[in-house]
């Protein structure tokens, strides 16, 4: 490290902490971190908890599921059972397949639905017909699982649904509040392939990017049952200023009374497999092997991308001289509302805004990226920032201001090199920004 530049030295720690914490929460990982099915059941440890889940010695074990990285869990699901398993069928974004032998994967898109959405859903459907009392399923789900899974209700088209899509992500709604009206507008979602796969035995295995850990979020939750007191979705709409904007058809099928569905009784178990907490453990523990102090400046991070930002720059400014060098660690999930036609995500925004606010500090640095190797609709996964990030932008031609007013912090980075690639990473446990103070 001594015989690098330091800015360049300082990047290559940040990204090889981000990295190798990361493959603490591979969904791989952390399924055959699960023990070996025995006989007639699978007893699971994973954290504290224990669950005993029944196979019948005469049923059917099958693996559905979807996410980013529902291709990772399901490869860790083939290394512990092998030949027991009947069939499978998982989908995944596109570029994110883990080289399986036994359960297919499926692509789609994401974040928007489409196409081939629909059909990879359908085929999943397929695949878990006809099943009885004595079969087994196994569901993988992980964040991007609302978009990849698309079965639009009657009298919705997958167009209008893709529509609502956008126009929510782009309004700077919570995830929570997404999937809340996303699950109105599904046959699958909000517990409806829960009613799909009875009378079979069904264990969910999730990796959660919803920064309440509500396991119905996680991938507007397929699996578990709409409570009574479900989050009206016609209010999210209008909090937004979107009421009026979505088609007719999609306030209608918002506004039909929803009833409460019950969850067959004994038939299913889940387990959350890794979250942001369990990520930011990880990362402590990286640290101190490293010789570094780490603290948390905020390790449930939501709300607003730039007011999360701005703190993350404060704290790195308030380290006092005889703490340094120190980690300082957020973690979750911002909502960012995107006014301009520029190129980017919240982790490249939150990256531009830091960078901003420590501009002329030559003692910070930091890297904010998604844990899933993705940054919205780009090919990158976050950014690295620090206080020259305004005299490299001028050196490309560039004003950081006008940029981040357009949410175009992608075309920035790129043009300054401060963009961090990872690729597929085989999880999803949102955000992680790591900023370090030397």
């Amino acid at each position: 490290m001594d015989d690098l530049p330091q800015a360049a030295a300082t990047r290559a720690l940040l990204k090889n902490i981000f990295v190798e914490a990361l493959d603490a929460v591979r969904g791989e990982r952390l399924v055959e971190g699960l023990g070996i099915p025995q006989g007639d059941h699978w007893r699971i440890r994973h954290q504290g908890k224990t669950i005993n889940w029944p196979l019948h010695p005469e049923g059917r074990i099958f693996v559905i599921g979807a996410g980013k990285a529902a291709g990772s869990l399901a490869k860790g699901v083939e290394t512990l059972l092998g030949d027991r398993l009947s069939d499978g069928c998982v989908i995944v974004k596109h570029g994110h397949a883990e080289p399986l032998t036994r359960i297919r994967q499926l692509q789609a898109g994401h974040p928007i639905p489409d196409a081939q959405g629909v059909d990879a859903t359908a085929e999943m459907l397929r695949t878990v017909e006809g099943l009885t009392e004595r079969d087994s399923v196994i569901v993988l789900l992980t964040g991007g699982a609302s978009a990849l899974m698309v079965a639009p209700i009657e009298g919705v088209t997958l167009q209008e649904k893709a529509a609502v899509t956008d126009m929510l992500l782009r309004s700077g709604a919570s995830i929570e509040e997404i999937n809340a009206v996303r699950k109105r507008l599904s046959r699958v979602k909000g517990g409806g392939l829960l009613r799909h796969l009875q009378p079979a035995s069904v264990l969910t295995l999730l990796i959660s990017d919803v920064p309440s850990g509500n396991l119905d979020m996680i991938g507007s939750g397929p699996t578990f049952p709409c409570s009574a007191d479900f989050t009206d979705p016609i209010a999210i709409l209008a909090r937004y200023g979107l009421e009026q904007a979505v088609p007719a058809s999609v306030r209608d099928a918002l506004a039909n009374e929803m009833q409460a569905a019950a969850e067959p009784a004994g038939r299913h178990k889940a387990l959350m497999l890794a979250d942001s907490a369990m990520l930011v453990e990880a990362v402590h523990g990286i640290a101190a092997r490293e010789g570094l102090s780490a603290y948390d400046v905020d390790a449930g991070m939501a709300g607003n991308t730039h007011d999360a930002a701005l703190r993350m720059a404060d704290a790195l400014r308030a380290v006092p001289p005889q703490d340094r060098p120190a980690l300082l660690v957020s973690a979750g999930e911002t909502t960012l509302q995107v006014k301009g036609d520029g190129l980017g995500g919240r982790n490249q925004e939150f990256a531009l805004v830091a960078a901003l606010a420590l501009a002329g500090e030559g003692n910070a640095a930091l890297l904010a990226a998604g844990t899933d190797g993705t940054d919205g609709p780009t090919d990158a996964a976050g950014a690295f920032a620090d206080g020259a990030l305004h005299e490299r932008a001028r050196a490309a031609g560039l004003d950081p201001a006008e940029m981040l007013a357009r949410n175009d912090s992608y075309r920035l980075f790129k043009a300054t090199g401060d963009l961090v690639h990872t690729g597929p990473t085989g999880t999803n446990v949102m955000d992680l920004v790591l900023g370090i103070a030397f």
